[in-house]
């Protein structure tokens, strides 16, 4: 798998560096809306993160040549763009949000705690008092549903929506996200669980 993977990277190299514009089309195809969704953890609107990732492509294109192959194609893609991201936000005279980065110093309840029994309970101290529902596999294949788990997704804050849709929904792996944002494994671990509880908690309303 991993020598196929491998195997096509140097293929589509090959392809960017004689100037196939197919190559770069499908390049762009698969990680644009990825690169708006780590934009926009460091710039101040989506406007401005579109500008973000047109000036990661540009570079992309000008510095394929002397890309060495020392990371994937993709982890350097987006080393371009988070480079570009924080280097935008700086000239805005914006604060990088780094800290939304970083696990809170008091951290957020992933779930309500009226969800789980008391500490003290003598029979089940901690354990669900409302434990997650299993949900009918035609409702979750479901068009509607989709749109409403897109929609959860999008009301996340902005770093735990990028780590969700680079795992979930682009497939990363936790290596390959944390290289992408600069981020500890801790912190991804974080970021994600927060986002998946929030978008179950969101789905569960929905089909409930």
């Amino acid at each position: 798998m991993e020598q196929a993977l491998l195997l096509n990277e140097r293929k589509l190299l090959e392809a960017l560096r004689a100037g196939d514009e197919s190559a770069f089309t499908e390049l762009t195809r698969t990680y644009n809306a990825s690169l708006l969704r780590v934009a926009q953890i460091y710039v101040s609107s989506r406007a401005v993160a579109e500008e973000v990732v047109q000036e990661t492509w540009l570079a992309v294109l000008q510095g394929i040549d002397r890309f060495e192959g020392r990371s994937s194609l993709k982890t350097w893609i987006f080393t371009i763009l988070t480079n570009r991201a924080k280097t935008r936000a700086v000239r805005e005279r914006r604060t990088i949000p780094f800290s939304s980065l970083q696990p809170d110093r008091v951290p957020e309840p992933a779930l309500e705690p009226e969800r789980f029994r008391d500490p003290d309970d003598q029979r089940w101290p901690g354990h669900w008092a409302v434990p997650p529902q299993a949900w009918p596999e035609d409702r979750l294949v479901a068009g509607e549903t989709r749109e409403e788990l897109a929609e959860a997704i999008e009301t996340l804050p902005a770093s735990q929506r990028a780590v969700i849709s680079l795992r979930d929904l682009e497939g990363w792996s936790a290596d390959e996200v944390c290289n992408a944002l600069a981020i500890s494994e801790t912190n991804q671990r974080v970021l994600l669980h927060r986002a998946r509880s929030k978008v179950r908690k969101a789905l569960e309303e929905y089909l409930g």
